[in-house]
């Protein structure tokens, strides 16, 4: 079971300043995918547990980096249960494209971060007076930066990770709109890149995301 602190993995997160989301991660390639965005600076993994073989995993990335390397969690959660098991395999963090009160309550209960996704500054407040550690927002390119921003602005208490979307052309954007960290899928998770064993490619475009967003914030 996980005994992660959420303020501290807030600051994991925040330092990684891009959540990989690995969905579809494969068992064969998915720790090579993993050393090559860590390698890149990417340091925050999110393993969508939409995957049959999550939990396995979340476990094995978990136990190819010391604690201090890198923070995993686990993606696409929609009920307690599988933030449960995702958090007895390890996972440090718990996102979900939804919230639902069940989740962050479990997550609360077994001091994990966790994620839940809403849109409009309503659904932020209320998960956020529920328990939730940070606000997905979700999806976030539909609104844009401009949205995240109007967001931040009157609930500047509330962390936030705008998905879905998110590529190297905008994310200075969102950053400078508010977001604490940002999630991203395929624009760093190039799927012909993994196939081709390309993971070169990989860290390279991790090494991007992350100048982009040392830029964005000044650092």
């Amino acid at each position: 079971m996980s005994t992660s602190d959420p303020s501290s993995d807030l600051e994991r997160l925040a330092e990684s300043g891009v959540v990989a989301v690995m969905r579809g991660a494969d068992a064969d390639t998915v720790i090579d995918v993993a050393t090559a965005l860590h390698d890149g600076g990417v340091t925050a993994y999110e393993i969508t547990a939409d995957n049959p073989d999550a939990m396995d995993l979340i476990a094995e990335v978990s136990a190819s980096f010391d604690e201090s390397e890198a923070i995993v969690g686990a993606g696409t959660v929609l009920d307690s249960e599988t933030a449960q098991a995702a958090i007895r395999s390890g996972a440090e963090f718990v996102v979900g494209p939804t919230f639902d009160r069940g989740v962050v309550e479990t997550c609360n209960r077994y001091g994990t971060l966790v994620a839940p996704g809403v849109l409009t500054p309503t659904e932020a407040i209320e998960a956020y007076e529920a328990g939730a550690d940070v606000a997905k927002v979700f999806p976030a390119a539909s609104m844009g930066p401009g949205h995240l921003s109007a967001i931040a602005g009157p609930l500047p208490q509330i962390p936030l990770m705008p998905t879905g979307g998110i590529d190297s052309d905008n994310v200075a954007d969102y950053i400078e709109a508010g977001a604490a960290v940002v999630g991203a899928g395929s624009a760093i998770m190039d799927a012909e890149a993994i196939a081709a064993g390309d993971f070169e490619s990989i860290t390279e475009t991790a090494r991007e995301f992350t100048r982009i967003i040392e830029d964005a914030r000044g650092d």
